[in-house]
This record gives structure tokens, C-alpha cells and sequence, in this order.
């Protein structure tokens, strides 16, 4: 179940996209919603390079800097561990099947993080270039872009 306002879990067919588990779902999902509530305070820029991503997600907010900075964190230590956490997206599973083809590099600055990732795989390298459209498509549009990956991923699934 995905976590929805205050606290409550969200049931019905939102929930069944959702994949987690593990103990510390709960406070990556609090990290997303606040990002997502947010989003309007995130600027986020990505170049893709011949061999992966580079991209910049940044806030003047220092409460949102500093989401965006333990949201950073906790995906790369779940991409480490193999620990997936996705919401809706196509990529992830592509992501975390060829964790072991992906180089992070993660760089923290005062208002965010720097994430360059590459792979010498050229399906690795469209997944990352792929994931990183979706996340630029949250940091822009919110909530709204949650739900059009949420109803994409239910048509998708219902095929």
C-alpha cells in the first residue's frame, strides 16, 4: 500500500503498483510525497551523456534541499543493495536488474545533489536516460505526473 495524506494507506488499485517491504519504505515514501507536495521548489536539470545521466536536482528550500539530499542517499544505497523501490516507473525494474553495470556518483551540494551514472551497457544507458525523463516529469508536475505513471502503469498491466 502506498502511503496517502496523513498518514493513511492508500487501498484499491493505486496501491498495487507500488513494490516495497522492507523497513525503510515508509520514510523513502515520506521523502517522495514531500518532494511531490514541493515539487514547485525543486529545479532539476539533466544532460545526457553518450554513456549515462548527469543531472542537478536542486532547492532554495533548505528543508526541501535536504529531502532531495536523503532521497539521493537512500536510492543509491537501495541500488547497491538491490532494494527496489518503485513507484510506477517502467525503468526501475530495468535499473535494478543491471545494478552491477551501473557506475553512481553521488556529489552533495549546499541546496542538493549531483548524480552522474553510466554503464557501458547500451540498454542500462537509455533505462538511466529513460528514468531520468520520469523524474524530471515529478520534479515538475508533482502529484499530477504520480498519477499519469499510476494510470499508465494499471493500462500497461492490464494488457
Amino acid at each position: 500500500m502506498m502511503m496517502h495524506g496523513m498518514g493513511e494507506p492508500m487501498r484499491g488499485p493505486m496501491a498495487g503498483g507500488v513494490q516495497h517491504g522492507d523497513a525503510s519504505f515508509q520514510d523513502d515514501m515520506r521523502l517522495v510525497h514531500a518532494m511531490l507536495f514541493d515539487h514547485d521548489k525543486i529545479k532539476r536539470t539533466v544532460v545526457n551523456l553518450p554513456d549515462g545521466i548527469r543531472t542537478v536536482t536542486e532547492s532554495e528550500d533548505p528543508q526541501v534541499a535536504r529531502a532531495i539530499k536523503s532521497h539521493v542517499a537512500s536510492m543509491e544505497k537501495r541500488l547497491g543493495e538491490g532494494r527496489i523501490f518503485n513507484l510506477f516507473s517502467p525503468t526501475l525494474p530495468v535499473l535494478f536488474e543491471n545494478k552491477d553495470k551501473i557506475s553512481t556518483v553521488v556529489e552533495t551540494t549546499e541546496k542538493g545533489s549531483i548524480v552522474t551514472q553510466t554503464s557501458s551497457d547500451a540498454k542500462v544507458v537509455a533505462a538511466l536516460q529513460a528514468h531520468a525523463v520520469e523524474v524530471s516529469e515529478l520534479a515538475r508536475d508533482g502529484m499530477a505526473a504520480m498519477m499519469r505513471n499510476a494510470m499508465a502503469s494499471m493500462r500497461s498491466a492490464a494488457r
